[in-house]
Parts: C-alpha cells; sequence; structure tokens
C-alpha cells in the first residue's frame, strides 16, 4: 500500500509549486512598482536619466511613470521641499492608493540639504513616512537602483529567490 505522499509525489512529479496567495501578490508588487515623480530640483534631472535608455528603470520593473497619484504607487520626493509645498505633497501622499511607498531621494528631500532655513523643510519625513532615502547631491543613477532594489525586498521579504 502506497502512503499519500507518494501517490501525490507520483501523480504530480515536480510540476506543482504550493504557495501562499500573499506571496503571490507581493510577489507581483514588488516587479510591477509605478513611480510618481515629485521633482522640484537637480535631482529630478537625474532622474530623467535614469528612465531614459542608457540606464533604464525598466530592468526593475518600474518603468510605468505616472503622473497621477491614484494610479501610482510609489512616490519619488526628489529635490527642496519648502514649508509652502508640504501640503500639497501631503495631499498628494494621502489621494495614492494603499499600498503606497516614499522614496526620499537627494540630501534635500532626505535631510534639507545644505538650505537650513526658515523655508526649506528639513526632510519630507516630518509630514510623510519614508521607506527608503537615497543619498547624494545629487544622487548617482546605481543608488536610483540600489534604492528600487532595498524597496523590493521590503516589499517582499520572504522572496523565493532570498530563500535559495
Amino acid at each position: 500500500m502506497k502512503k499519500f505522499k507518494d501517490i501525490k509525489s507520483d501523480l504530480l512529479g515536480n510540476n506543482v509549486i504550493t504557495t501562499r496567495i500573499q506571496d503571490v501578490i507581493n510577489w507581483g508588487r514588488k516587479y510591477s512598482l509605478w513611480p510618481m515623480p515629485y521633482g522640484t530640483a537637480c535631482c529630478a534631472i537625474e532622474f530623467m536619466s535614469v528612465v531614459s535608455a542608457g540606464f533604464d528603470l525598466s530592468r526593475f520593473g518600474a518603468e510605468v511613470v505616472r503622473f497621477s497619484p491614484r494610479q501610482s504607487d510609489l512616490l519619488m520626493v526628489m529635490g527642496t521641499i519648502n514649508y509652502k509645498q508640504a501640503p500639497i505633497l501631503k495631499r498628494i501622499y494621502d489621494q495614492m492608493c494603499e499600498p503606497k511607498w516614499v522614496l526620499a531621494v537627494g540630501a534635500c528631500a532626505s535631510s534639507g540639504g545644505f538650505y537650513n532655513n526658515y523655508s526649506v523643510l528639513q526632510g519630507i519625513d516630518e509630514i510623510i513616512p519614508v521607506d527608503v532615502y537615497v543619498p547624494g547631491c545629487p544622487p548617482r543613477p546605481e543608488q536610483f537602483f540600489n534604492a528600487i532594489v532595498k524597496l523590493q525586498k521590503k516589499i517582499d521579504p520572504n522572496a523565493f529567490v532570498d530563500r535559495i
């Protein structure tokens, strides 16, 4: 008499993978980020080179750049944010659907940069939560890629590839 495990392996072989539905959903989210750029300074110019053919951000699944908060799930804040822009940035973040993620790109968005005065917000984390900080002034394209990979690991920490 064969055991159920032996019968199952005889019928299915290596053709079936079992997983949880949440793992499949996270895998899909991880490789289909839709960024919304909120650029106010030189970091936004650097982002333009990242999405161009020379560096090609689409290799990481973040190629569909949207300019509507209701159609995006990744807010990329690039550049100096002053206190007059802060409510606008907060409203854009609030309009995004869940789940949503935020990248603070460059020194100005992360910490105010070298603008330490009364009109500049000293880091966007004062008004919205930040998932990944991208250092630099302006950051190199490789730092954008590193941030996307870190965000992907944050979205799907139990990825199959990471467990091998």
